[in-house]
Order: C-alpha cells, then sequence, then structure tokens
C-alpha cells in the first residue's frame, strides 16, 4: 500500500503525524517505510532521532536517487530501530516489524519533474510496495513539484493495480479547513491536477481522506480550568468548524480520524512512545490511540468507512 500525506499549509502536523502513525504500524508487527518527499524541507529526521536531522549528508538521498546524480541506482535507506539516537526508540521491540526511513539530501531543495524522474519514481514505488505492507510518502505542503512527480507515477500503469490513498492533513481552525478544502477541490488542486494525469476524479476522490490535528474537545475534562464563557464560546466555535468543514465536503464520511492538541506534538515534534505515555506521563494516551486507529482505517475497506 502506497500512503501519501499531502497538506495546503505549513505546521499542520502532517509530518509528525504520519511519522507516529508508521511507528506504531511496525510496533504492530508490520514492515513499513517512510520516504522523506518534503523537498524543500526534508526533516524527518529529527522526529525518528537520527544524527540526519536535516537529511543525508552521506549516500544518496531522495533528491540524489530521483534526479539520477552520479548513476545512483537505489536510494539510502536507514534502519530506525538501530540508527536511532533517542534511546527509547532504539532496539527493535519483540514482535514489531521493520521500520525504515529514505531521507531527503541535506539542503536538497524542490526540483521539477521531467520523464526520468518520474521513470524512477515508478520504480522505486514497485519495488517498495513489494517489500512494505505501508510505505508512507510525505509530501512537500501546497501544489509542489513533489505532488505532480508521484501523480505522473500514480498514471504509470505498473502502479495501476497498486492500492494508494491519500491523507490531506489540516488543523482545526477555520483558515486550515479552507486551505485542505482548496487542496483538493480549488483549481489545480489534487482533483484537477490528477485528471490532467488521466486519474479519474471519481476514482481518485475515493483515494483521499482528511486527518484532523490539533483538536480540542470541548467536552474533555481536561478544559475544567476554563471559564464557563470560555467554554461556551469553545463549543459554539467547534460547531462552526464542523457545519464549515461539511459545506467545504471535509465533513464526517471524508474525514479518516483526528489527533487531539498534545504539548509533546506542539512543542517537541517527535514520536511518542509508550515511556512518554506510560513511565514519563508526558504525553496524553488519546494522542497514540489516535495514531494506532489512523493506520488501522488506513489499512481497512474504505468502502465500509
Amino acid at each position: 500500500m502506497l500512503v501519501f500525506a499531502t497538506s495546503d499549509k505549513g505546521g499542520t502536523g502532517r509530518s509528525v503525524t504520519s511519522s507516529n502513525i508508521i511507528y506504531r504500524r511496525a510496533l504492530g508487527g508490520h514492515d513499513v517505510a517512510y520516504l522523506d518527499f518534503d523537498f524543500g524541507s526534508p526533516t524527518a529526521g529529527a522526529i525518528f532521532g537520527l544524527r540526519a536531522s536535516q537529511g543525508t549528508r552521506t549516500g544518496f538521498g531522495m533528491h540524489r536517487y530521483l534526479r539520477g546524480f552520479d548513476g545512483v541506482d537505489e536510494p539510502q535507506a536507514i534502519d530506525i530501530w538501530g540508527e536511532t539516537e533517542r534511546q527509547g526508540l532504539r532496539n527493535r521491540p519483540d514482535g514489531s516489524g521493520n521500520l525504515v526511513l529514505f531521507p531527503g539530501d541535506e539542503g536538497g531543495g524542490e526540483f521539477a519533474s521531467n520523464k526520468d524522474v518520474v521513470a524512477r519514481c515508478v520504480r522505486l514505488f514497485t519495488r517498495l510496495e513489494e517489500e512494505f505492507s505501508m510505505v508512507l510518502v510525505d509530501l512537500s505542503a501546497g501544489r509542489s513539484y513533489a505532488t505532480h512527480i508521484v501523480l505522473q507515477a500514480l498514471a504509470d500503469r505498473r502502479l495501476s493495480k497498486v492500492m494508494s490513498r491519500w491523507l490531506v492533513f489540516h488543523r482545526w481552525t477555520r483558515q486550515h479547513v479552507l486551505a485542505a478544502s482548496n487542496l483538493v477541490y480549488g483549481k489545480d488542486g489534487l482533483l484537477e491536477s490528477g485528471e490532467q494525469h488521466k486519474l479519474g476524479a471519481d476514482q481518485f476522490l475515493q483515494m483521499i481522506r482528511f486527518v484532523r490535528t490539533a483538536v480540542v474537545d470541548p467536552r474533555s475534562t481536561d478544559l475544567s480550568a476554563l471559564r464557563p464563557t470560555q467554554l461556551a464560546w469553545l463549543t459554539d466555535t467547534n460547531k462552526e468548524l464542523q457545519k464549515l468543514a461539511s459545506e467545504l465536503r471535509l465533513g464526517r464520511t471524508s474525514t479518516l480520524g483526528s489527533v487531539p492538541l498534545d504539548p509533546v506534538l506542539q512543542w517537541r515534534e517527535q514520536i511518542i512512545t509508550d515511556t512518554d505515555t506510560i513511565t514519563r506521563q508526558i504525553a496524553n494516551p488519546a494522542t497514540v490511540d489516535s495514531f494506532v486507529n489512523l493506520g488501522k482505517k488506513l489499512a481497512d475497506d474504505w468502502s465500509e468507512l
């Protein structure tokens, strides 16, 4: 399965949420891979606690592989269990699957597509889809070069039978709801761009689900310190956002799930381990539950959602 993670704006929690989903799938015994296609800011390594926090300096990352630098045939693959510097992630737990990062290159930057770039992308996706049960591709935000590269790759007949899914991340605010809707349904958005690359709009739309991040539940007991007027305002605002999301086709039926507001995600952007929730108690168990549920729903039959 290929999963493409995108967003129209930065700061949505796209990368940190995607990384935690993949981590939880690996703990469940699944072999998973994370591809850093955020060409302008390849910082997935920081989330996984790697020395190469801003892309790889050695070997060949996504930039050099896709652009065919130095005739490289395969991109660098990093075993997270073995190479992370974060103690809580070191040593592969019993029963877990492979957890592999394919990093970008430090200072790589955005680059345009051409037939050779697309061909290498198709070759990589085809190989990794056979090796891993889930391959998550973290794209640059907005209408990026990375998005157009993968759309062209998906139009290739060699990937026509591969299950592909798209997650569009947005924070639970008015501006982010508007931006996420525009990214999918607006001019030069995903659906329009997909049609240009001969991906049927109806079929493509079935591949897309939205993920809400930094969601505050007005009914949560954690908000007991707020004044009654603040709770009333928060409840009304939440209802307004739900109405807006429904009108813009980001409602319940098109949303895969949500991630609650969590201080660790907001301030540290890291993998949340059981040590963080159970031993140190710095992160909320509900946040981990959201990652697990998102991963399960990704693997489910979406026609039943």
